[in-house]
């Protein structure tokens, strides 16, 4: 079933005819009445836009369509767009399955989304580079936390760079931030920082075939009332990030940890042991600047907010990104005076006679994504016990829900 948000709806009513935003809410007040509350004001805004003959979905499934008109429930989605962001491939196993996922955010003129691959797909992952033109066929599009998702099944075909296909005005994907601008919700933001303090790794134990946390009675591991076997560990570390506007507790899950010690897993599982070992390590990262791209979360118990990391990089130019800062507050502030210019300067009366101008029509607005599957919940430094079966192997949440 493809659902479409009520915002959309009203947005695609205002965009196909010429209601104003008051009228439409009208509208579908007027219909709610009608029918004496026995439908949701998403059924009547439905009606009002078959009365008005508002197309909603704006390509049949199987035709090409852009990123703004993508919808969760559509199959056999095509769709072309510039890769602006590539993920990492990650192996899963819980108790009822076991594969891989890889993902990446493609945009277009309209909106950018991101697509997840599943098992054989994740073979085209090494080919696709950020830049590269893809076009999708065969998707299906899933909600994830009210975040719209291309997934790419077995049967989904994926054309790398096809000839005569071309992607103008790409949307940016990312969102350059400094600390101060971060907010409660801030997905696919990145920062560029510099590390003032680094914690010690957190190592606990999880189940080596489900990755879910296991508990420890007389020696031996349990999953509830089963015992494990097979009992590894999974690692997370939290770091202070600092660009001079604000400071931010960053938190850094396995693969995150690896890149940015430079480390294998079997490497860094060796300071379970010998955490004294890991001392050199956290004063080299000191003073290190890093590009972060994560999201926002918010630490209830300690009323805060912190950021979670999806990708690290430490081999940043700071030259090249401070010209790039400097093009940017440029750029901004060229069009912050254009306003203003264009606010304060008196209008210049017309010679002709006076025409009524056309109503505006908002663009439509497009939600970020966020990764395919959630990290799991964060837990303070100071509060080292972690939630019941929040973490799987891969530290993701809840692989089942991904698919």
């Amino acid at each position: 079933m493809i659902t479409i948000p009520l915002s959309d709806i009203k947005q695609k009513i205002k965009e196909q005819s010429s209601l104003s935003d008051d009228e439409i809410e009208s509208k579908i007040k007027t219909k709610l009445d009608e029918l004496s509350g026995l439908i949701s004001e998403e059924g009547a805004a439905h009606i009002i836009a078959n009365e008005l003959s508002v197309k909603l979905v704006a390509a049949a499934q199987g035709e090409k369509i852009q990123v703004k008109n993508i919808l969760a429930g559509m199959r056999n989605v095509e769709v072309s767009g510039k890769v602006t962001r590539k993920y990492e491939l990650r192996e899963f196993q819980t108790e009822k399955r076991s594969g891989k996922l890889a993902s990446f955010i493609i945009a277009d003129e309209t909106g950018f989304i991101r697509v997840v691959l599943w098992n054989d797909q994740t073979d085209e992952f090494a080919k696709i580079n950020e830049g590269d033109i893809i076009t999708l066929q065969g998707g299906y599009v899933r909600d994830n936390n009210g975040r719209k998702e291309i997934h790419m099944g077995d049967n989904g075909k994926i054309n790398i760079n096809p000839s005569g296909v071309t992607v103008k005005d790409v949307q940016e994907s990312v969102v350059r931030k400094k600390l101060s601008e971060l907010a409660e919700g801030d997905d696919n933001v990145e920062v560029l920082a510099t590390i003032v303090q680094v914690f010690d790794i957190r190592f606990f134990e999880i189940d080596g075939e489900t990755g879910r946390r296991v508990t420890e009675k007389e020696g031996k591991y349990y999953l509830g009332d089963k015992e494990v076997e097979n009992m590894t560990y999974a690692y997370v570390l939290n770091i202070f990030l600092d660009d001079g506007t604000e400071n931010i507790r960053t938190v850094l899950w396995r693969n995150q940890i690896q890149k940015l010690l430079e480390l294998t897993n079997e490497e860094v599982l060796k300071f379970r042991e010998n955490p004294t070992d890991f001392e050199p390590l956290k004063t080299e990262l000191l003073g290190t600047i890093v590009k972060v791209v994560g999201r926002t979360n918010k630490n209830e118990a300690f009323d805060r907010l912190e950021l979670v990391a999806n990708l690290i990089y430490k081999d940043v130019d700071p030259e090249e990104e401070i010209k790039k800062i400097k093009q940017e507050t440029k750029e901004e502030t060229s069009a912050t005076e254009t306003e203003t210019k264009e606010a304060t300067e008196p209008a210049t009366p017309e010679p002709t006679k006076e025409v009524e101008p056309e109503p505006v029509v908002e663009e439509e607005s497009v939600e970020e994504d966020t990764t395919a599957v959630e990290e799991a919940v964060i837990e303070d430094e100071e509060k080292p016990e972690l939630k019941e079966e929040a973490l799987s192997i891969n530290d993701l949440e809840d692989l089942d829900k991904g698919k």
